[in-house]
C-alpha cells in the first residue's frame, strides 16, 4: 500500500493515499508501520482484519461498497448479555433447542455487512445460524448455550465493527409471523376454491345460454360445486360466521353479520337447489366473496399492524445494561432490568445513562434533548440529579440510582404515553360509521321483501330476499375505506411517509391547529456553527484540537471545519503560520477537556483553548472583560447562539456562535400550512428566547410560541387544545411522546426517539417539514377518493336493493353485480390522485438523505 509522510514547520500532515486496509481512511501517522504491507487507523480495524484473514474470510474486500468508518472497540464484556433477566425478556427457544435471540447492529448499511454478519458461524463454533436484515439492521442469532456464551457472540460482532443491542419484538414478530401465515394460507385456499368453482359455473352457465348441457353433467357440476364449497364454508370462511355470531352475543350489529347471512342463505339455497335439481346454485357467488372479503381484510390488517407496536418499542429507550461498581471497586454489566436503588452505576463519555440517582464522583455535561428537548447541554456535578435516557456526553461520572425500571422518570412518561394511547378510540373508518345502519337496513329490507312476495308469489319470495342480501352485501362498502387508505399508504410509504391508520388521513384532511415541537423538528438537532468571527488559520487548529472531544459542540466544529481548504494567508495570520488542506492533520500533543468549560491543548506547538468566554478568559489569565479579547467585531447578540472563544498562544483570536439552525424547508412549509387553512404553534421544552427566535424566523406569532413546557406540561397543552380543537402534533423527542400519544393525529419525525415513533400516528422518514405538507395534502387527496368510493357503494347498494326488491334480478344476476362492485372500487382505489410519485432527486424511504448526520464520529489519537 503506497503512502507518504511530510513534515512541515513542526505540523506533521498525513495524506489521504496512506489508507487503513479494513475501512480505507486515512491512516494517523502514529499508527503508520513504515514497510509493512498493511496499514490501520486503529486497533479496532487491524482485529477485524485479522479475525476476517484467519477465517479465510479475505472475499469480503472485493465488495465495492462496504464500510468507510473505523471499528471502534467500546471495552465492552457484554456479560449482561448472559444474565438470566436478559434471557427472559429477550431471548427463546426453538423446537431444535437450540436459543434465539434479535439483535439490533449498529453501522449496518449494504450488502458486505449481509455477507459478513452471516458468516460469525464460522468465526465461533456453536452458533447455528446468523441471518441479517439490512432494512431493519435486525440479526436474528441461534446458537447452543452449552458450546458458546451470547457474550461471546456480541463481542465477536462488535470486533467487526457491528456493535449488537438487544430487539425486545421477537416474540411479537414471531406471533404476527404465525398470524400472517394462517391468513396467507386461509386466502389461498378460499383463492383456490374460487377459482375451482367459478370454473364449474362456466361449464353450467354456458350451458343454459345455449340451452345445450344435459341434465346429468349439470347435475356432476352441481354437485362438484357442492363439495367444493363445503371446504370453503367450513374452513376459510368460518372467520366471518365467528364474528357475526360475536356480534349477536354482544348485541351489536357488525359487518360480519350480514355477510355470514348472505353466506349461510346463499349457500342454503344452493344445497336445496342442487338436490332438488332445480334454480341456481351460488356456489361460484359464495366462494368469491369469501376470498376477496379475505383479501380486502388482510390488507387492512397489514395497513394498521404498526399502530400496535408502541408496547413493544416504548422501553427500547434507556440501554438495556450498565456498568455497576462494586463495594471491592470492581466494575461489572448487569442488564438494566436488574438494577436497584443504591446501587453505584460508572457511566462513561457517549453512555446513556440507565437509571435516575445523584452523581457522586465527577463532573460532566448532560445532554436532555431527548427528554426535555432542550438542545444546549446542561452541566452536571456531584449532588446533581440525573435521569434515566440522558446522554452523558463529556467525561465519566459516578450516580447512585434512586429510582430504576418502572419507577424511573422516563419509564412514568412512557406509561402517560401508553395511557393516551389506551384511551383513543380504535381506528374508525367512515364505512364502519354507516355499518351499524347499514346492517340493520338490510336486513329488515331482506325481511320485508320475503313478506311481501310471499303474498304475491311464494314461489319467488325466498330468491327474491337471497338476491337482496347478496347484491346489497357490503362487501363494496367494506372494502371502498380500507382500499382507499391502503394504496394511498403504499404511496405515501414510497415517498418516505408512513402512516398507520386510516383514522390519521381523515383527521388530517381538515385543518385545524398543528402543534411543532423545536428541536429536530424544525431545527437539525445538532450543534452547529453559526456565526465565525476569525482568521482561517485557526480552524484547522481548532479541529485537530476538537477531535480530541465528544462533546456536542466539538461535533459541530467538526463539520464545519472539515472541509477547510487553503485559499492563501489571512490577515493577521502569523508569519511562517502553514496552511492545512482537507487531507492534513496536526498533531495533538496533548488536550484536557474541562466539563463546563471548554478544552484546553498543544496543537502542532502551539497552545489553543476553546470554550466559553469566562473559560477561555480564565484560561489565559484575563479578566473576565470582553475588552481585553481583542479588537475583533463581536458576533450578532442573537440569544439562541451558544457563544464560544477561540485563544491561541494566549491571545483570544476567534469568536464563534454555535447553535441548532432551523432547516432550510422549515420557513416555506409554515406558510404552506399555513394557506392551506392550518393555525401553527411552536411548543418546547428549550428556553423562552430561542423559541421565539425560531418562532419569528418560521413566521410564528410569539403568543403562539412558548418555551421552558416539560414533557407533563406539553401533554397537558394538547389536552387543553383537544376539548375545542382537533389537534395535530409534530415532535421528535421522549418529551413529545405523550402529547403525540394525546393528540389527535401525532406524527413522528425524521430522526426523532422510538418512544415518539412508536405512538405517533404518521412517521416522516425523510428530514425537513416538507414532507409536512406533502402529508397534508395526500391526506385530503385521499379522503376524496374515500367519498368517491362510499358514493359509489351507496348508489350501487341503492340501485341494486330497488332492483331485488321489484324481482328485476334473481340471486344469479345478484351474485354477478356484487364483484363488480367490489372490482369497480378496487380500480378506483387505485387509480385515484392520493399522493404523487416518488421523483428522481429525491431519496426513497430506504435510501440515507444526504443530510442524514452519520453515527460515525471523526477519530483522533492523542500522541
Amino acid at each position: 500500500m503506497a503512502g507518504s509522510i511530510s513534515t512541515t514547520s513542526g505540523t506533521t500532515a498525513v495524506h489521504v493515499d496512506v489508507a487503513c486496509a479494513h475501512c480505507g481512511l486515512p491512516v494517523p501517522e502514529g499508527y503508520v508501520e513504515h514497510g509493512a504491507a498493511t496499514q490501520f487507523c486503529c486497533a479496532g480495524c487491524r482485529t477485524a482484519y485479522g479475525i476476517l484473514h484467519e477465517h479465510g474470510l479475505d472475499q469480503y474486500y472485493g465488495f465495492a461498497d462496504r464500510r468507510t468508518s473505523p471499528v471502534r472497540a467500546s471495552g465492552r464484556t457484554y456479560e449482561e448479555f448472559d444474565h438470566e433477566a436478559f434471557r427472559s425478556l429477550y431471548v427463546i427457544t426453538t423446537p431444535e433447542g437450540l436459543s434465539r435471540v434479535e439483535l439490533f447492529l449498529e453501522g449496518v448499511h449494504c450488502a458486505s455487512c449481509v455477507w459478513l454478519v452471516e458468516r460469525v458461524p464460522l468465526l465461533l463454533p456453536g452458533v447455528a445460524r446468523a441471518e441479517l436484515n439490512v432494512g431493519r439492521s435486525l440479526a436474528a442469532i441461534e446458537w447452543d448455550t452449552n458450546s458458546v456464551a451470547l457474550s461471546q457472540v456480541a463481542r465477536a460482532l462488535e470486533s467487526l465493527g457491528y456493535p449488537p443491542h438487544p430487539y425486545l419484538g421477537v416474540r411479537r414478530d414471531e406471533v404476527r409471523r404465525k398470524e400472517d401465515r394462517t391468513a396467507i394460507i386461509r386466502i389461498g385456499v378460499a383463492g383456490a376454491i374460487a377459482i375451482n368453482v367459478m370454473l364449474a359455473a362456466l361449464a353450467m352457465y354456458s350451458g343454459w345460454l345455449t340451452n345445450g348441457i344435459e341434465a346429468p353433467y349439470e347435475r356432476f357440476f352441481r354437485y362438484v360445486s357442492l363439495v367444493l364449497t363445503i371446504p370453503a364454508i367450513l374452513g376459510p370462511g368460518r372467520v366471518f360466521f365467528a364474528g357475526a355470531w360475536a356480534a349477536l352475543r354482544t348485541r351489536t350489529l357488525h359487518l360480519d353479520l350480514p355477510i355470514a347471512i348472505a353466506l349461510g342463505a346463499g349457500f342454503g339455497r344452493g344445497v336445496v337447489n342442487t338436490v332438488t335439481d332445480t334454480g341456481p346454485i351460488y356456489f361460484d357467488g359464495v366462494t368469491v366473496l369469501i376470498f376477496l372479503l379475505l383479501v380486502g381484510r388482510f390488507l387492512q390488517q397489514r395497513g394498521q399492524r404498526a399502530a400496535t407496536d408502541a408496547s413493544e418499542l416504548l422501553y427500547s429507550l434507556t440501554p438495556q445494561g450498565a456498568r455497576v461498581v462494586d463495594s471491592d471497586g470492581r466494575v461489572r454489566e448487569l442488564p438494566a432490568a436488574a438494577l436497584l436503588p443504591g446501587m453505584l452505576l460508572e457511566v462513561r463519555a457517549g453512555d446513556t445513562i440507565a437509571a435516575d440517582g445523584i452523581v457522586t464522583d465527577g463532573r460532566s455535561s448532560i445532554d436532555l434533548s431527548l427528554l426535555t428537548g432542550e438542545s444546549r447541554p446542561v452541566t452536571v456535578e456531584q449532588g446533581t440529579t440525573v435521569f434515566a435516557g440522558t446522554l452523558n456526553v463529556a467525561s465519566a461520572i459516578r450516580v447512585q440510582i434512586e429510582r430504576a425500571g418502572e419507577e424511573s422518570r422516563v419509564a412514568k412518561l412512557l406509561r402517560q404515553v401508553e395511557e393516551s394511547t389506551r384511551r383513543r378510540a380504535p381506528v374508525v373508518v367512515l364505512a364502519n360509521r354507516l355499518a351499524g345502519w347499514f346492517v340493520g337496513i338490510v336486513l329488515v329490507l331482506s325481511v320485508v321483501t320475503y313478506i311481501v312476495w310471499a303474498s304475491v308469489d311464494p314461489s319467488a319470495a325466498l330468491d327474491n330476499a337471497i338476491a337482496l342480501l347478496v347484491v346489497t352485501c357490503p362487501c363494496a362498502l367494506a372494502m371502498a375505506t380500507p382500499l382507499a387508505v391502503t394504496v394511498a399508504t403504499g404511496r405515501a410509504a414510497r415517498r418516505g411517509i408512513f402512516i398507520k391508520g386510516g383514522d390519521a388521513i381523515e383527521a388530517l384532511s381538515h385543518p385545524d391547529v398543528l402543534i411543532l415541537d423545536k428541536t429536530g423538528t424544525v431545527t437539525e438537532a445538532r450543534v452547529s456553527l453559526v456565526h465565525w468571527d476569525g482568521p482561517e488559520w485557526a480552524k484547522p487548529l481548532v479541529l485537530a484540537l476538537e477531535l480530541e472531544s465528544t462533546h456536542p459542540i466539538a461535533d459541530g466544529f467538526r463539520r464545519a471545519f472539515s472541509a477547510v481548504a487553503p485559499t492563501g494567508e489571512s490577515v493577521g495570520q502569523p508569519a511562517g503560520q502553514p496552511m492545512a488542506s482537507p487531507t492534513v492533520l496536526h498533531t495533538v500533543e496533548e488536550s484536557t477537556h474541562i466539563a463546563g468549560g471548554g478544552i484546553v491543548g498543544r496543537v502542532g506547538g502551539r497552545g489553543v483553548v476553546v470554550g466559553s468566554p469566562s473559560f477561555v478568559l480564565h484560561q489565559i489569565g484575563r479578566v473576565a472583560d470582553a475588552s481585553t479579547a481583542g479588537t475583533r467585531a463581536a458576533p450578532p447578540a442573537d440569544e439562541s447562539l451558544t457563544p464560544v472563544w477561540v485563544a491561541i498562544d494566549g491571545d483570544v483570536v476567534a469568536r464563534a456562535g454555535m447553535g441548532d439552525p432551523v432547516r432550510a424547508d422549515a420557513a416555506g412549509s409554515v406558510q404552506a400550512l399555513k394557506a392551506a387553512g392550518w393555525t401553527v404553534r411552536l411548543l418546547s421544552g428549550d428556553a423562552e428566547p430561542v423559541v421565539r427566535s425560531v418562532g419569528r424566523a418560521l413566521g410564528i406569532a410569539p403568543d403562539d410560541c412558548r418555551g421552558g413546557a416539560t414533557p407533563e406540561e406539553k401533554l397537558r397543552v394538547v389536552e387543553d387544545l383537544s376539548r375545542t380543537h382537533r389537534v395535530v402534533m409534530v415532535g421528535d423527542g421522549v418529551n413529545d411522546a405523550a402529547a403525540i400519544a394525546a393528540a389527535a393525529v401525532g406524527i413522528g419525525v425524521h430522526g426523532g426517539a422510538e418512544a415518539s415513533l412508536a405512538t405517533a400516528d404518521v412517521f416522516l422518514t425523510t428530514p425537513g417539514l416538507q414532507p409536512l405538507v406533502e402529508l397534508v395534502r395526500g391526506a385530503g387527496n385521499t379522503m376524496r377518493v374515500i367519498r368517491r368510493n362510499i358514493a359509489f357503494s351507496i348508489a350501487y347498494n341503492i340501485v341494486g336493493v330497488a332492483l331485488a326488491i321489484t324481482g328485476t334480478i334473481n340471486p344469479l344476476v345478484a351474485a354477478v353485480m356484487m364483484p363488480l362492485s367490489s372490482l369497480t372500487v378496487v380500480l378506483g382505489s387505485w387509480y385515484g390522485h392520493t399522493f404523487d410519485r416518488p421523483s428522481a432527486d429525491r431519496p426513497s424511504a430506504d435510501r440515507p438523505s444526504a443530510d442524514r448526520p452519520s453515527a460515525d464520529r471523526p477519530s483522533a489519537h492523542r500522541v
